[in-house]
């Protein structure tokens, strides 16, 4: 249990006595009595709503960790803050919000926190920008904290295979053209997500659960634990009893999310072919602790750690099988010396300590060092003079033959343009498709582009045609799906010059990305580049998000602009 905190320091965080007792007196008409009020407060920032698959369960797991709190000897008050689904936005203009609100997250969890005044925070949150939105959050406010993530979702079926969210975008096109029939999609439609929880493959939601183990951040085990069963609310428990341990030793983020554990958390990225979009996220929380993830460190840790499994789209294996072959504590343990042992965690312990009863129990779904899927990382950065401040691509899900291709431009002003084009067999083998203007400024939003690259998949495309846009993708992505491209287009980069038919090459494996045309040429169009795109709606997404938001290779954080310094 926790040391017993003086009542005139309730909450910890400089209450004066004037207004201790006036807090008490509202906190009693919640019914809430002398017993609860003479314990540490500890907030439980929960992401809950009937939205988000992955969100869907969370309330019980929030009332687990308010169990494991009471237990412990302090006192927990829940609220909820926004979150949205990827999934249901995927493919329309809901995309826009979706990494803006990552940041409206940080900023609503630090209000609630700050205004409250309480003594540590239990984060709960299973997907995509929310779990990185939430570590922003306890980052900045640097309380004794701990996360939950809500774990994955069970495999769905069809046909006798395992099957997972994405299948039903890729299987699409066969539908519109008659090669499967009306009941097989409907089949699709009603087997594939068949619990809640984030889809079952390496998508961004898996990707960033497992990483805040990886960082420390959470109790070994959560990073890869099924959304359904007792399992995840044990965790919640014991997490809720271990945030007073924290309180009690005052351990807090900014001693864990140090850099070796965001080396940690980068090499193990690098094992489970984890998601592009923590190349944006892991970033914008290092900069919340003053620190800086240089973008072209991710190259340096794909060329010394290997990948170890193979969970992407396509793969035999899903998050299921890689939580029965023993998560990320499995992973961890074959990387060995290639981590940084003695980074400390929320259990108070050194990652070293935690791992030493880890076992890998499946080498085929997590492979040894020396015998890996890949001898290199998931992730490659590539520069030229299309991307001067950086791309991104996930190397280890690009067929070989497509490492290295050289093909004549298709460009699109934004991934609805694209998708009408590749559903009328506009787009062909050997192409290079540019989808423009879906940066964070450009979009706005950074929106995924999820259903193009699913279609291109599904048509059998992925090993033939390459994309190349300032947008993002989704973590399930395979091909040779370059993003990420900076300077953006709305930010007048390289790839608001580039025109139908202009040559495009890009080498993966020496980090090259290039628009075969004469500088002369490019300065002359400069001049005649098409505009950003207008505003979609008034409010916060074009008024102020666009002018705000920071290079996606700094995070694609809001940040201060120059002016104003």
């Amino acid at each position: 249990m926790a040391k017993k905190i003086d009542l005139r320091r309730l909450n910890s965080r400089q209450v004066p006595e004037d207004s201790h007792y006036e807090r008490r007196a509202l906190f009693k008409s919640m019914h809430f009595d002398d017993q609860d009020l003479d314990r540490p407060f500890i907030a439980v920032a929960n992401s809950w709503n009937e939205y988000i698959p992955g969100h869907f369960h969370l309330r019980r797991v929030a009332e687990a960790v308010k169990v494991g709190i009471w237990q412990a000897g302090g006192m927990p008050i829940e609220f909820n803050h926004i979150g949205a689904c990827d999934g249901l936005a995927d493919g329309n203009l809901g995309m826009h919000w979706i990494l803006a609100s990552r940041d409206i997250m940080a900023a609503s969890i630090e209000m609630m926190v700050e205004s409250q005044r309480v003594d540590g925070v239990v984060a709960v949150s299973t997907c995509d920008k929310i779990v990185p939105g939430q570590l922003m959050a306890l980052a900045r406010l640097n309380l004794p904290a701990i996360m939950v993530t809500g774990g994955y979702m069970l495999p769905g079926r069809f046909q006798g295979r395992s099957v997972e969210a994405s299948f039903i975008n890729e299987r699409y096109p066969d539908w519109k053209e008659g090669r499967l029939t009306s009941a097989e999609f409907k089949d699709i439609e009603d087997g594939v997500c068949p619990t809640c929880g984030a889809c079952c493959s390496m998508g961004t939601a898996n990707t960033m659960c497992c990483l805040t183990e990886a960082l420390g951040m959470s109790l070994p085990g959560n990073g890869a634990v099924a959304a359904v069963g007792s399992r995840l609310l044990r965790l919640g428990r014991a997490a809720g009893r271990q945030i007073m341990a924290l309180l009690a030793a005052d351990l807090r983020p900014r001693r864990i999310i140090t850099e070796k554990a965001l080396a940690n958390a980068m090499a193990v990225h690098a094992a489970i072919g984890g998601s592009t979009n923590a190349v944006i996220h892991l970033p914008a929380i290092a900069g919340e602790l003053g620190l800086e993830l240089p973008l072209e460190q991710w190259n340096q840790v794909s060329a010394r750690v290997p990948h170890l499994a193979n969970l992407t789209a396509g793969s035999p294996y899903t998050m299921q099988d890689l939580d029965q072959a023993g998560g990320i504590p499995a992973v961890m343990r074959e990387l060995g010396g290639l981590l940084q042992g003695d980074a400390l965690t929320v259990t108070g312990r050194r990652l070293s300590q935690n791992l030493a009863g880890a076992r890998n129990l499946n080498p085929q779904v997590v492979r040894p060092l020396d015998n890996p899927v890949c001898d290199q990382g998931a992730i490659a950065v590539l520069k030229g003079n299309l991307a001067p401040a950086g791309a991104v691509v996930k190397q280890t899900a690009v067929a070989p033959g497509m490492l290295r291709h050289r093909g004549p431009a298709k460009v699109f002003d934004g991934e609805d343009q694209a998708k009408e084009a590749l559903l009328a067999h506009g787009i062909q083998p050997g192409d290079v498709v540019v989808i423009r203007f879906e940066g964070p400024k450009g979009g706005p939003g950074m929106r995924e582009m999820y259903t193009f690259q699913t279609m291109l998949c599904g048509m059998g495309l992925d090993d033939s045609v390459a994309l190349v846009t300032d947008g993002r993708f989704s973590g399930w992505n395979r091909g040779p799906a370059i993003g990420h491209v900076s300077p953006e287009a709305a930010a007048a980069g390289s790839i608001a010059l580039v025109q139908d038919g202009d040559l495009i090459s890009y080498d993966i494996p020496q980090r090259l990305l290039t628009l075969e045309v004469p500088q002369p040429e490019l300065a002359r169009r400069r001049p005649a580049a098409p505009p950003q795109r207008p505003p979609l709606t008034r409010g916060f997404l074009t008024e102020i998000y666009p002018y705000l938001v920071g290079p996606v290779e700094r995070g694609a954080v809001l940040e201060v602009p120059p002016a104003w310094r």
